[in-house]
């Protein structure tokens, strides 16, 4: 364990990060968030664009309510960690409206209904209001980037097969510094209109669950494996 995970508490911040983006993954292992998953990930730019929103407010939200839970009373700690969240969603609202008005837009009701986000209010309740605020913020980091890639990977999916393109309109939606994500990458000829409607998500999200479980039974393998060789042969190296 290192220095920081030591002074921070119980929970190795390695073990955190990879939880976050592996392990517990909101998306591809929680099966969380399954609204904006779907309803968002027409496109990768606005997948990116939701995670990253949502990533602001699990990265605040964990770290204010870690810095309050010695003044939250149990009893009232869900109606409290609601209002606070609350609060973060509409600083990102607003912000969004703001400095990003055509991403916020395109992605509508859906910013305010990260409010009603299962794994937002989950590691408020199952992490950062039992942990220190490093811990609690870093947690709220590799949640938020887990959610963030999965959405992204799932936009980008079907924008490929659906449209043909990839990150669309991104120095649109996300600024001038994203224009460089935009590609074509197939013809208009080739696209799938099925892969950008509501099927076209489902399909999308099994075959990417299964790709993941798939992956974690070989390194699961390769881990048993490598365990079982003797201590002294040069495979265990």
């Amino acid at each position: 364990m290192s220095h920081a995970a030591a002074v921070e508490g119980d929970v190795p911040l390695g073990r955190v990060v990879k939880d976050g983006l592996w392990d517990s993954n909101v998306v591809f292992v929680q099966m969380l968030g399954m609204c904006p998953t779907m309803a968002v990930t027409s496109s990768a730019t606005n997948g990116l664009g939701m995670g990253l929103a949502t990533m602001a407010v699990l990265i605040v939200a964990n770290a204010v309510i870690a810095s309050l839970r010695h003044w939250v009373s149990p009893a009232v700690r869900i109606p409290i960690f609601i209002v606070l969240i609350a609060g973060m969603v509409t600083l990102v609202d607003l912000s969004l409206n703001a400095w990003l008005h055509d991403l916020y837009k395109v992605l509508g009701i859906y910013i305010a209904l990260i409010v009603a986000n299962c794994a937002v209010l989950g590691r408020a309740e199952a992490f950062a209001s039992r942990q220190p605020v490093l811990a609690s913020a870093v947690d709220g980091a590799a949640m938020g980037f887990g959610f963030t890639i999965a959405l992204t990977m799932m936009g980008g999916i079907r924008e490929v097969f659906g449209a043909g393109t990839l990150f669309a309109n991104a120095h649109l939606l996300l600024g001038s510094h994203f224009a460089f994500l935009e590609m074509k990458i197939l013809p208009e000829t080739a696209s799938t209109l099925f892969m950008i409607l509501p099927p076209g998500g489902f399909l999308t999200l099994g075959f990417l669950i299964a790709a993941r479980r798939r992956i974690q039974g070989w390194l699961d393998a390769r881990s048993a494996a490598h365990e079982s060789l003797p201590p002294g042969s040069a495979a265990a190296h």
